[in-house]
């Protein structure tokens, strides 16, 4: 959750405006606390655990203002996972992935999008074009509720990051991403 691209990324957001708070999967903080590197949870798991995040940003915040969920590829992508049920009941009224991965490595037949064939809450997904989990050509051939806005980063990663050669900036990747995301956030 401190990363350098979740750093870059946050004061980005909060130079506009937006408040973010993180928080970080019981199995990464194991990670930084020296512990073994192992694979990520099963999604249930970790859908309990954002749920958890929800309620203490909830609990912790006497302004009541609109909270959006998201996150960067897997929190993006778990984020997904709760965020109708979450729209419903009213606790957020959005939902924002960077660098969603639509599929494993290696593995573009094995799709994670059963969940965005039909989703209610307001959606912006941010991709690069060239992202190894879900290129824009990928992409536009997946069965999507048509109301998920996208914002295509030209050339950029799953980082968002461009090559040098393609005339992007990995910081001009960023701002662009933080003013889309602000202004979906002041749509909804």
């Amino acid at each position: 959750m401190d990363s350098d691209w979740m750093e870059a990324m946050t004061a980005r957001l909060v130079c506009r405006g937006v408040s973010v708070t993180r928080f970080e999967f019981a199995f990464m903080a194991a990670r930084r606390d020296g512990g073994k590197r192992t694979p990520a949870p099963r999604a249930e798991k970790l859908m309990q655990e954002y749920r958890a995040a929800i309620e203490a940003v909830r609990a912790e915040r006497v302004d009541r203002r609109p909270i959006l969920v998201g996150g960067k590829s897997l929190g993006g992508r778990i984020a997904s996972l709760i965020a109708d049920k979450a729209y419903a009941a009213g606790l957020v009224k959005g939902l924002v992935c960077l660098g969603y991965p639509f599929h494993p490595p290696k593995k573009p037949e094995s799709l994670r999008t059963a969940h965005l064939e039909r989703l209610d809450c307001p959606a912006l997904v941010i991709q690069g074009t060239r992202d190894p989990l879900g290129s824009r050509e990928e992409v536009s051939c997946y069965r999507l509720d048509q109301r998920i806005g996208f914002l295509w980063l030209a050339d950029g990663d799953h980082d968002l990051e461009p090559r040098k050669r393609s005339g992007e900036t990995f910081d001009g990747h960023l701002d662009a991403a933080a003013n889309a995301i602000r202004t979906f956030a002041g749509r909804v």
